[in-house]
């Protein structure tokens, strides 16, 4: 069942997210060749509880670690270890923060150091394709409209969409529904309604869209070991149109990158520095 959210509970979830959003900054001036997932991983935990919110992950479903770490060929749900990330590596963050009863959960992909041509391409595409499929989240659309808009984005420049792993609704529980695919047709599955929030990550391979499981039960790869992305935003419908929840601008801003590409998603004004 879709959940229909009041103002303020959109803005509870808001406020889960940007201590996500703010995370995601302050990992993005870290992550480079020598240092661990596992310290990563430990810096998360420390700052979001800072924030007065507890790490999403940690525990839920006896997942052992506050982020979740795939570099290069792991798709999701990697698992911080001990060893150093090494120049030229991606990497996918996945965060997620608890607080006033309400989650966050979002994710970027960073590239450590300089990375080829070819990999910045997929990175370059899969972000693309997540502003293209929340384009599709407006009133009288379904889900399978966004999963169609991302799919189309992402095959058309020779990628593989992953069809195991979906987005999802995000309120009181991490995973709610609807469930999110990154592929679909025009005009199928559940319609979206005023007041819904959900979480829309497209995982793009740079190859075939199959994969495969690690022997620990959480790690996701290509099943042909070419890298893949994963980008994720909360996003909210209000009057009609998606408004972001989440944001990257403190990764931007960490990074030194100029965007304007969620302007056309906020409908308010957001002080960053609060």
């Amino acid at each position: 069942m879709i959940i229909q959210r009041t103002r303020e509970e959109i803005e509870l979830i808001r406020h889960s997210a940007l201590i996500v959003s703010k995370t995601l900054g302050m990992l993005a001036s870290e992550v480079k060749p020598g240092v661990t997932t596992l310290q990563l991983d430990k810096m998360a935990e420390e700052f979001i509880r800072d924030h007065g919110a507890e790490p999403g992950f940690l525990g839920m479903y006896d997942f052992p670690n506050s982020l979740c770490m795939s570099p290069n060929a792991q798709v999701v749900h990697g698992i911080p270890n001990n060893e150093p990330l090494k120049e030229g590596d991606v990497i996918s963050i996945d965060c997620g923060a608890f607080k006033n009863g309400f989650y966050g959960d979002h994710a970027y992909t960073f590239g450590v150091g300089e990375i080829a041509p070819e990999t910045q391409k997929l990175l370059d595409v899969t972000k693309e394709s997540l502003y293209i499929g929340i384009r599709e989240f407006k009133l009288g659309n379904r889900v399978g409209d966004v999963g169609f808009a991302i799919q189309q984005h992402a095959e058309k420049n020779g990628f593989g969409v992953v069809r195991e792993l979906v987005g999802h609704g995000l309120g009181e529980k991490m995973h709610e529904d609807p469930e999110m695919p990154n592929y679909g047709k025009r005009g199928r599955g559940k319609k979206f309604i005023e007041g819904m929030v959900v979480a829309i990550e497209p995982m793009i391979n740079a190859g075939t869209h199959r994969i495969k499981q690690l022997r620990d039960g959480w790690t996701i790869l290509t099943a042909d070991n070419k890298p893949s992305a994963h980008f994720e935003h909360d996003v909210a419908l209000i009057d009609g149109k998606p408004e972001l929840l989440s944001t990257f601008h403190y990764i931007y801003e960490a990074l030194g990158i100029e965007s304007n590409e969620e302007e056309e998603f906020r409908a308010q004004t957001i002080n960053f520095h609060d």
